[in-house]
């Protein structure tokens, strides 16, 4: 569709028409991305020979104008349809004529594609850091609990005693699996659209080499017709976003459970505790229940990106507009769980008294006293049997595990002995888990090196990558 405003001349869309098609009030976020991809299309455009060298001066000029009213908060744009529309009306209203040659052979469906994609490349940039360094914060914790015993659960009942550094670990592995994902979207947006046109190319003759070097991509794309409509990469970014806010609703469940008085396991200090207004005694876990529900906007934005592109044909369509919601949230929505989480969990103190006390009550090394058995000839489905029959002796008589006796145990059945019983004690729980992966002592030290390693590894890859500030310099002092 031609434009129906200012910026092209046209008779002028009705009021509400405009308004009702306008994305200007969200995709504004845009500005410092369109107005790249436009000092990067003009460049090009002059050092082919397209426009004159004096008139892609003057845009220029322009468009670094633009960019310093809206650093110092000066700017008004235009009531156009969109941020592209609004940055050309500003330059027909203080350049010039010049200002009909920025659109030289190039389409909002390219321009709006080149843009978002250099805004998810910099927000995954920030992202992976941000998540790197979450990494790092909870090998740091993991270190601290490296001898911290507390069960572990399944279907929310206890199962086994693990370390508190393992605990930590469980979730700094999640994360990784986060980054790896973020990593993913970054080669996914890492194809340059820019210089496609509407769906088709042009006929004039651009090089869109020039625009993937001046914009710091490292390739082209290779379709016109796919690259107007393609958004994968924005699902990409929002499955990765949604994937790991569910993670860290995940974390945040696990320590809204920790710190009621019904667990006990941890405390929180007062700056990150919120109080109720009416009942004094209250020191809720807000943050990490306003984390848990902060997922549910992720998960939200994903499936709204899947349906607006469910079902539609070939080629740009208006429907892709209403990307920009969803997309310009997703990374707000990241980099604020990742902050608040790195603000919040330093400030959890786990007690490790009552940790072991709910170890020491209950049944969780049954496994462990299983195996002690298996280590003696038995068939392990004959040592489960076996010691289920001591569990269910023993809380008839209202006694943990570690309690049972060398007499009551043989009284269950004969392969129990004194030695073999000392696997029902907590104590040793950690040493005798050697395996890889497991709560023991040196794997979960394995565990934590391998976990710092990626997250330094991540924080190395993503400072070479271009950002776009540096990108911005680079055209500003880019010859025409």
């Amino acid at each position: 569709m031609i434009a129906k405003t200012a910026a092209a001349g046209g008779p002028g869309l009705h009021p509400e028409m405009l308004a009702f098609s306008s994305s200007l009030d969200l995709d504004i976020a845009l500005l410092r991305e369109d107005l790249l991809g436009s000092l990067a299309h003009l460049t090009m455009l002059s050092r082919c020979g397209i426009i004159p060298r004096e008139a892609a001066a003057e845009l220029k000029a322009g468009l670094l104008s633009i960019r310093r009213a809206a650093d110092d908060g000066t700017l008004e744009l235009p009531a156009e349809e969109d941020v592209h529309m609004a940055v050309e009306a500003w330059l027909h209203a203080n350049v010039g004529a010049a200002a009909g040659l920025l659109h030289t052979g190039r389409s909002r469906n390219d321009q709006v594609a080149v843009d978002l994609k250099l805004h998810v490349r910099e927000q995954v940039l920030v992202i992976r850091e941000a998540l790197a360094r979450l990494v790092l914060l909870l090998v740091e914790r993991a270190e601290g609990g490296l001898e911290t015993l507390l069960p572990a659960y399944t279907h929310r009942q206890r199962a086994q005693p693990v370390s508190l550094a393992y605990w930590y670990a469980s979730y700094a592995a999640m994360v990784v699996r986060d980054l790896d994902a973020f990593a993913f979207v970054q080669d996914q947006v890492d194809s340059m659209p820019l210089g496609v046109g509407a769906i088709a190319g042009t006929t004039l003759p651009n090089d869109r080499e020039i625009l993937r070097g001046l914009l710091g991509f490292t390739r082209i794309t290779v379709n016109g017709l796919d690259t107007v409509g393609d958004r994968d990469f924005a699902l990409d970014y929002a499955y990765a976003a949604a994937r790991f806010l569910l993670h860290a609703s995940r974390l945040s469940t696990d320590l809204v459970d920790f710190t009621s008085a019904e667990f006990g396991f941890a405390k929180l200090d007062d700056e990150i505790a919120c109080g109720s207004s009416m009942m004094p005694q209250k020191k809720n876990p807000d943050a990490f229940e306003l984390v848990r529900g902060k997922s549910g906007k992720a998960v939200g934005n994903l499936v709204n990106l899947l349906v607006t592109v469910k079902g539609l044909p070939g080629g740009y369509n208006r429907d892709l507009q209403e990307d920009r919601g969803p997309l310009l949230e997703t990374g707000k929505l990241v980099r604020g769980v990742a902050s608040i989480l790195q603000l919040a969990l330093p400030r959890v103190h786990f007690q490790p008294e009552r940790c072991l006390a709910a170890l020491e009550a209950d049944a969780t090394q049954a496994t462990d006293l299983a195996e002690a058995l298996v280590k003696k000839g038995l068939p392990f489905r004959t040592a489960y049997q076996a010691v289920g029959k001591l569990v269910r002796a023993c809380q008839e008589r209202g006694l943990p595990l570690g309690s049972a006796t060398p007499e009551l145990a043989a009284s269950v059945d004969p392969v129990f002995d004194a030695a073999t019983l000392e696997a029902a004690s907590i104590k040793g729980a950690l040493a005798r888990k050697q395996s890889a992966g497991s709560t023991g002592l040196e794997p979960v030290r394995a565990q934590l090196a391998q976990l710092r390693a990626r997250a330094d590894a991540e924080l190395g890859a993503v400072a070479k990558l271009p950002r776009l500030d540096a990108l911005f310099a680079s055209l500003e002092a880019a010859a025409l």
